[in-house]
């Protein structure tokens, strides 16, 4: 089985929004606590990792993250994944964005799957890491790479920032309020990562 891959757009994204979140000072001491490198407060710094490495660093940062925030932790990175969206939409594929544009032009009751299977293609490093399943009318998007979860364990369930990432892009393609909840993490021992939507609260 292949390690997981992150592409550097989006652990871009993720150090950018997350220094956001926190401010200068409250990041730096987190990474000093946590013994990780200084430099990587600064984006840039990561520009010569490879897609594996990328992966590996972005799971290093949330687990440094639920260890320096304990349980509000989850709170603070589903805020990160949630702001992340409108960045991962701003810098998007031409490709990418035209579906963006397509799928605000659907019928509401069709958005939310198409609005998923975007989340995939933003999320992906190579074909096949993210998929999504309809379960009557909810939605499985099941994360088979899952860099968040990659090398570390956990009683709970650890992947907030992607549950953030797809709670606000319903909300984006529908205005409406949707229940993201991770059923399975391999954090957790699971055999995949899986967010379960449930449409309309």
């Amino acid at each position: 089985m292949t390690e997981p891959r992150l592409s550097n757009r989006n652990l871009r994204r993720f150090i950018e929004t997350l220094a956001m979140e926190l401010g200068e000072d409250q990041f730096s001491a987190m990474l000093g606590l946590s013994k990780l490198p200084a430099e990587w407060a600064d984006s840039d710094t990561l520009i010569k990792l490879n897609m594996v490495e990328l992966a590996k660093a972005y799971a290093a940062l949330q687990a440094a993250m639920r260890s320096y925030f304990g349980r509000g932790a989850r709170g603070v990175l589903l805020r990160v994944g949630e702001r992340m969206w409108n960045k991962l939409l701003d810098d998007a594929s031409i490709g990418n964005r035209g579906y963006a544009t397509i799928i605000k032009r659907l019928p509401l009751n069709t958005r939310r799957k198409s609005t998923l299977e975007l989340v995939a293609r933003f999320l992906s490093a190579q074909s096949g890491d993210m998929t999504v399943h309809t379960l009557d009318l909810d939605f499985l998007l099941v994360d088979h790479a899952s860099p968040t979860a990659n090398g570390y364990s956990d009683s709970l369930p650890v992947c907030f920032v992607t549950q953030g990432i797809i709670n606000e892009s319903l909300n984006w393609a529908t205005w409406q309020g949707h229940d993201v909840e991770e059923v399975a993490c391999k954090a957790r021992g699971d055999k995949n990562c899986e967010f379960k939507v449930t449409t309309g609260k």
